[in-house]
């Protein structure tokens, strides 16, 4: 765990001060499970559900905010499990999955999500062919009910096959009127109307924080670390951890720690119980 300056020590003991009241949010790939060549293959870290569990009876609220489907990152986290422990000892698991779009609790379980945005399956019909054109035909393409997901990470050269989609990819979605998330060898082409800035803050509202930390991994975060620093900024003691390499420079200025991947999540976490 690497605080990013002195202000950033700040934080992180002003949010332990207020632990109880604090809502904690983290993103699913590369903060609370491994990311791997196989998106269908993410599993939560095995040190990841005794920290939540432990980290729900000290804390306002814990939510998983995830660009997967709610169902999806639901069943690859055993978090419907998950979320029935932590309410034995009451506390209290959301889901905000599609970047907040979708949403499922342990004690309202039915999954609330809104239509797929218009332009998304035009999107999809003419995707082949723009991927054949970037010579990424071999690109794995992730349906997800309200996005779409290409992973260039399977192919023989990642970095490339990415970097000839970005272009075509952004304006076969602009056609369509759709908003494109770049992550780690992944283009993430959704609706722009929701990010999880958005989710942060009504969480925030919703359980009437004292607090809030988020953590995350990737450029698909980065609203939400704008949003933990805006509600700092009004008054409200808040803590942006990033999960992953020092090459995310973008990430790396927003946050004030830095840990290494879901292990240092995992860590982190343990690390913040320690004053109780």
């Amino acid at each position: 765990m690497e605080f990013t300056s002195a202000a950033a020590r700040a934080h992180y003991d002003a949010v332990r001060d207020v632990l109880d009241g604090v809502v904690v949010g983290l993103d699913f790939d590369g903060t609370l499970s491994p990311l791997v060549d196989d998106p269908e293959a993410a599993r939560l870290h095995p040190g990841s559900p005794g920290a939540l569990l432990e980290l729900a009876e000290a804390v306002r609220a814990v939510a998983v905010i995830t660009g997967r489907p709610a169902r999806q990152a639901i069943t690859m986290g055993d978090l419907d499990a998950l979320g029935d422990a932590m309410l034995d000892r009451g506390a209290e698991l959301f889901v905000f999955g599609q970047y907040g779009n979708e949403r499922w609790s342990a004690t309202e379980p039915r999954i609330r999500s809104p239509r797929p945005p218009a332009g998304l399956a035009s999107f999809e019909r003419e995707l082949p062919s723009v991927l054949r054109g970037a010579d990424a035909a071999d690109a794995f393409v992730e349906e997800k009910g309200l996005a779409v997901a290409v992973h260039t990470r399977r192919m023989d050269d990642p970095a490339g096959a990415f970097e000839r989609l970005v272009a075509p990819i952004e304006s076969l979605a602009e056609r369509h009127h759709l908003t494109v998330e770049p992550g780690r060898n992944v283009l993430e082409v959704r609706s722009g109307e929701m990010h999880k800035g958005h989710a942060v803050r009504a969480f925030v509202a919703e359980q009437e924080a004292t607090g809030v930390i988020f953590g995350g991994d990737d450029l698909g975060d980065i609203e939400a670390f704008e949003a933990v620093r805006a509600l700092r900024a009004d008054g409200l003691p808040g803590l942006v951890v990033y999960s992953g390499p020092p090459e995310q420079t973008a990430l790396v200025a927003l946050a004030d720690v830095v840990v290494d991947g879901p292990a240092g999540v995992v860590d982190l976490l343990g690390q913040l119980l320690l004053r109780r």
